[in-house]
């Protein structure tokens, strides 16, 4: 009996291992890549996968990594005449308007589903007691369950906040769930450092809190030993409100997104010269969208099942935030890079930056975290910077 079942795990073995069966050989892969790519957690793939194997997950990877070389933004298809500059003034002229508040509640938040919306407004009147502009609806703290509101494109709605000018959404597939962010007002984007950088992170919590930030989210990657970094050492370049610090990444590929007076995101090589005009920036990879398409030429090297977070920003000068859960197989396991890609790009995002995700990978609105962090006995890792919206650093 003993040989087998020694026999059938064996057999078992060699056919997951080998095999060419398309569905299976793309998990075995994405398997190799998320532990790969985990520091701490390579010895479970080289332990129990040929060598030849990882080397050509990785080898592919390096390919993607080169591929990105030389992909960096110009916003050439859009005007970016109306962008207001970091003090608020609009640069290009304005028009009187004879909308109604009404009316231009539902042209700032064009995604909503109008029918589910007014059905909340019915079945809760006193969201309009204070006007269109003061809409304030949150229901996205980690033990609510979300409104009846939904997204044109299907979407839960979690919040609604016309005041500060921002909309969460639920994201979720197979295996996965995150919160969309999306805020309206791209002058009130910054990155800020932890008040310990060089030595120590905070969580997000503390950094968000310190500058009065209404939403926040995951910023620059850091060095981490055995996952036992403090989160003080940053890995990469970064600015935060005009002050540079990091040293840039050297390897091909790597890609910085800036932000630039102009209150726009743009996607550079991390190897290239930081625009005169840059207030705020961080480095990571890949990019997953530049001018309105998508920067990954090949998925097929990014299969890894991952916690991700990405900053982006759409054709309507909207700064995106995406957090995607991950490692809690009761909750969520994570995605890929292409359907952070796919969400991102069904709202219209223009210029996306993949940014350090697995456990860094979070997001806070209104004083309290909207997503779970992948260690579930901590609410966020200590991180050396974050992105934040609102508060004492917007338009500065």
């Amino acid at each position: 009996m003993l040989l087998t079942i020694v026999l059938a795990l064996e057999g078992l073995y060699c056919f997951v291992v080998f095999t060419d069966i398309p569905a299976i050989k793309s998990l075995r892969e994405a398997y190799i890549e998320t532990a790969m790519n985990t520091l701490s957690h390579q010895w479970l793939a080289k332990w129990f996968l040929p060598s030849y194997m990882i080397d050509e997950v990785v080898a592919r990877q390096d390919q993607a990594r080169k591929d990105q070389e030389g992909k960096i933004s110009t916003w050439d298809k859009i005007s970016a005449s109306d962008a207001t500059g970091k003090n608020g003034e609009t640069t290009a002229p304005t028009e009187p308007t004879s909308q109604t508040d009404e009316e231009r509640f539902y042209e700032l938040f064009w995604e909503l589903d109008r029918i589910s919306f007014e059905d909340y407004v019915s079945a809760h009147p006193d969201v309009t007691a204070n006007g269109w502009d003061n809409i304030y609806i949150n229901e996205a703290g980690l033990n609510d369950d979300g409104t009846d509101i939904y997204t044109a494109m299907g979407e839960r709605v979690l919040a609604v906040d016309a005041k500060n000018k921002i909309l969460l959404v639920r994201v979720e597939g197979s295996g996965y769930q995150g919160v969309l962010a999306i805020a309206k007002d791209p002058s009130q984007l910054y990155n800020a450092p932890s008040a310990y950088i060089g030595s120590w992170g905070q969580q997000l919590e503390a950094i968000a809190s310190a500058h009065d930030a209404v939403l926040g989210m995951t910023g620059s990657g850091f060095i981490d030993p055995d996952g036992n970094g403090s989160g003080g050492e940053l890995a990469g370049y970064a600015m935060s409100q005009g002050e540079s610090y990091g040293e840039h990444y050297v390897v091909t590929g790597y890609k910085r997104v800036e932000l630039r007076e102009s209150n726009l995101l743009y996607v550079t090589d991390a190897s290239a010269p930081v625009a005169a005009d840059t207030t705020d920036a961080v480095e990571f990879w890949p990019a997953l969208v530049v001018d309105g398409e998508p920067a990954v030429e090949n998925y097929e090297a990014f299969n890894g099942i991952q916690p991700r977070a990405c900053i982006g920003q759409s054709e309507k000068k909207e700064i995106l935030m995406l957090v995607i859960e991950g490692r809690m197989p009761t909750r969520s396991y994570g995605t890929t890079i292409e359907t952070c890609t796919d969400i991102l790009m069904r709202h219209k995002a223009y210029q996306a930056l993949n940014l350090d995700g697995g456990t860094s990978a979070v997001l806070w609105y209104d004083g309290e975290y909207v997503t779970k962090c992948s260690n579930t006995d901590i609410t966020s890792r200590m991180l050396p910077n974050a992105w934040l919206y609102g508060g004492d650093g917007a338009g500065q």
